[in-house]
This record gives structure tokens, C-alpha cells and sequence, in this order.
């Protein structure tokens, strides 16, 4: 397998935006949020499975996943949450290192949620953590989802604490100003880092070479 950078960060921190940058620069993106919608995609067997514990309900018109109810319910109930983790994880896990064998560019950017909850870190060479105050993931959370705080706060104290994320990580940006003022920013800081990726994986490169 080839050079892996994991990208993680709370709800709300900003790891979509962080990725698209990098996928501007070319860098192929592995999105646990992509391959978890995959997997479940209408027709699919997990779906069959998640309609047969939940009901049909738990559907939208089209027959597709309905995924902010499904969230709601898993996080009113710990052994929902836990039947669901253990139907849909093993699948993601599976299809998203499949993903990431397939590349052939120097390195390949690998966006987790729960990286470090999952325990997904010991397949990353390098890990990236977009860092803001609980008090901005709150905001923009609610903001984007059109969710209740509680919901929210509930999610938060799913994940690990911001300061076990920092002492893992190996780079951070730090996404707390607004947009148009962080944008120049993070753009200088997500070119610097490539170039240091690109470096890093060559260097690895280089010694399983020898």
C-alpha cells in the first residue's frame, strides 16, 4: 500500500473543505462518508438488513437511506448504535482499504470521521487532524444540518476529546476563522503540506525500495 495520509477532525471542523483542496491539487480522496453511503445504496444487502431491524420508515419515498432519521435514532439508543456499528463497519472498512490499494498516485488523502475512534490509525503513515473550538462545531454543525443542539452535543461526545485528536496528530489546521478570511489561508497551508507529502512519500518510496 502506498503513502496514507488520514485526515479526521470533529463535526463541524471543516475536513470536506480541507479535502477539496487537496483534491485541486490532484490528490486522490478516500471519503468514509462516501463509501459508508455506498454500502448502503438502495437495492444493496445492508439496506435490506437495516430496513428489517428499523422498518420501513427508516426510508425516504425513493426506497434511499433515510440518514438524518437514522441518525437520530442511533444516537437516542446505545444498542441501536451498536447493532448498526456492527452491521455497516466491517463493510466500510473493507471497501475503503480496497480504495485505497487501487491508487497509483504518490500519496492518497483518507477522510475518517472516527479515524481515531475506529482505530484506523495504525494504516496511515501520516495523520492530519482540522482542529476548531467545540463552540464553532456546534455553530456550524447546526448551521449545515438544520439540527437540534442536543443532537449535536451528543455526536460530539461520541468522538474523542479535541485534545486526544492534537496529541495524535502529526499536522493541524486550525479551521476557527470564517470562511472568507481562513480561505487564502488554508489554501497556503494545504499547498505546503502536498509538497511535504509528496516528500514524505517518496522518501518512503525510496526505502522499501532498498
Amino acid at each position: 500500500m502506498g503513502y496514507i495520509v488520514g485526515l479526521t477532525g470533529g463535526i463541524g471542523s471543516g475536513k470536506s473543505t480541507v479535502a477539496a483542496l487537496f483534491s485541486q491539487l490532484g490528490v486522490p480522496v478516500v471519503d468514509a462518508d462516501i463509501v459508508a453511503r455506498e454500502v448502503v445504496e438502495v437495492g444493496s444487502p445492508l439496506l435490506a438488513d437495516i430496513v428489517d431491524y428499523f422498518g420501513e420508515e427508516i426510508l425516504l419515498d425513493n426506497g434511499a437511506l433515510n440518514r438524518s432519521l437514522l441518525r437520530e435514532r442511533i444516537f437516542a439508543c446505545e444498542q441501536d448504535k451498536h447493532w448498526l456499528n456492527q452491521l455497516l463497519h466491517p463493510a466500510i472498512r473493507q471497501a475503503m482499504l480496497a480504495q485505497l490499494e487501487q491508487q497509483q498516485y504518490p500519496y492518497v488523502l483518507w477522510v475518517v470521521p472516527l479515524l481515531i475512534e475506529n482505530n484506523l490509525t495504525g494504516y496511515c503513515d501520516r495523520l492530519l487532524v482540522v482542529d476548531v473550538e467545540p463552540q464553532t462545531q456546534l455553530q456550524r454543525a447546526s448551521q449545515r444540518d438544520n439540527n437540534d443542539m442536543a443532537l449535536i452535543k451528543n455526536i460530539m461526545s461520541s468522538q474523542v476529546s479535541r485534545e486526544a485528536r492534537l496529541v495524535q496528530a502529526d499536522d493541524v489546521i486550525f479551521n476557527e476563522a470564517n470562511l472568507s478570511e481562513n480561505s487564502e489561508n488554508m489554501w497556503q497551508q494545504v499547498q505546503q503540506l502536498h509538497q511535504l507529502y509528496l516528500t514524505l512519500a517518496k522518501q518512503k518510496e525510496e526505502s522499501n525500495a532498498k
